[in-house]
């Protein structure tokens, strides 16, 4: 069985307004106080209306949807507690004319130098899930079997649709945003473990990163533990959302494997037509057609069906099929979570996207 963990970032708002507040040292602190989270769980982030959380090593989804539904009530709780609401939104709808402060921390302070206008606008909160793999050799093979389902996961995962008051037209806007960074976007396809380290010295030598940590490819080899981290999704509104994404993606990882121990050819997409699917994904989410891993545009119903197609033996061998399928056929019925913000606004305006945006967090 494939181990997993997942990351999520959230943002911090006034319940009034929808507006970022800078609390994230005080929502932190109230929720490390109390008996729901261990140390290490309630992490900083780059800005101080936002907070995030990970999970412990998990084995089956039921750990994962646990742990996620623990954490968000600890902290969902404690920005209450704050006069705030915890909102696991991929971008802050709307933004204070004063950016909002930078964590105290040496990496995130140097980041504002090095980028200011980009970090003051990084308001924005992904999903981060960790798919243990053997070894570093391994993993780089994964990561170039791994890649071409990426767009199809960035649209399905959409639910950044609103920026400073409007709708930008994209479901995920938080794609576009960090896409500005200098390695982000799908990464490229690896030949082997050398040639993703000969690439990333590169990058490396030129100071146009300063460390690894830079490296914001939507997967990557995770620096810290012996896994693949998919980073391409926008933060979840529904932790039940969240586990269906970490399902998704072992079988994902766990079909890899099994291609590479069979021999099975890499999947030869070119990198400039991986970045234009990806593009498309985030402006259009499942609305309309989507483009699949062979290049081909069609409908998106039909891409996830074939996604599932393709992890079904994986889901099968960990128990997980019913869980995820079930999960996939709601989200077709209900649209993502962008189609969802967008209704709330348009029904109810602000008082409804609040509410959906920080009620669905800490719903069980």
């Amino acid at each position: 069985m494939i181990t997993v963990g997942v990351e999520e970032e959230y943002l911090l708002l006034d319940p009034d307004t929808c507006l970022p507040v800078p609390l994230a040292e005080q929502v932190r602190t109230a929720a490390g106080l109390g008996p729901i989270a261990e140390d290490g769980e309630i992490q900083p982030e780059l800005l101080q209306a936002q907070v995030e959380v990970a999970t412990p090593v998990c084995t089956g989804l039921d750990e994962v949807g646990g742990h996620l539904l623990r954490l968000r009530h600890a902290l969902g709780t404690a920005a209450e507690k704050n006069g705030c609401r915890l909102a696991a939104c991929g971008v802050a709808p709307f933004r204070t004319e004063a950016p909002v402060p930078v964590t105290h921390d040496a990496r995130y302070l140097a980041l504002r130098t090095q980028a200011p206008q980009l970090v003051a606008e990084q308001l924005v909160n992904g999903m981060h899930v960790h798919a243990a793999v053997p070894d570093k050799e391994t993993g780089v093979a994964v990561l170039s079997r791994v890649r071409v389902w990426l767009p199809t996961l960035v649209a399905m995962s959409a639910n950044s649709p609103l920026w400073d008051g409007k709708d930008t037209g994209f479901a995920s806007w938080r794609t576009v945003v960090f896409g500005r960074w200098p390695v982000s976007g799908p990464p490229p396809r690896f030949t082997s473990l050398d040639d993703h380290d000969r690439r990333i010295r590169s990058l490396l030598e030129t100071d146009t990163i300063t460390d690894t940590g830079q490296l914001y490819w939507q997967a990557r080899l995770s620096e810290r533990y012996p896994t693949i981290e998919v980073r391409c999704a926008d933060v979840q509104l529904r932790a039940d959302a969240a586990v269906m994404f970490a399902g998704l993606v072992r079988a994902l990882v766990a079909t890899a494997l099994r291609e590479q121990e069979a021999g099975v050819p890499l999947p030869d997409c070119p990198h400039e037509l991986l970045q234009a699917m990806n593009w498309h994904a985030a402006r259009h989410g499942l609305a309309g057609r989507l483009v699949d891993p062979s290049g081909r545009t069609r409908p998106a119903g039909d891409v996830l069906c074939a996604l599932l197609d393709h992890v079904t033996p994986a889901l099968d061998e960990a128990g997980d099929t019913r869980e995820v399928t079930s999960l996939v056929h709601r989200l077709l019925q209900e649209g993502t979570p962008a189609d969802r913000q967008r209704r709330a606004l348009a029904e109810g305006g602000l008082p409804a996207l609040t509410e959906l945006i920080t009620g669905e967090t800490v719903a069980t």
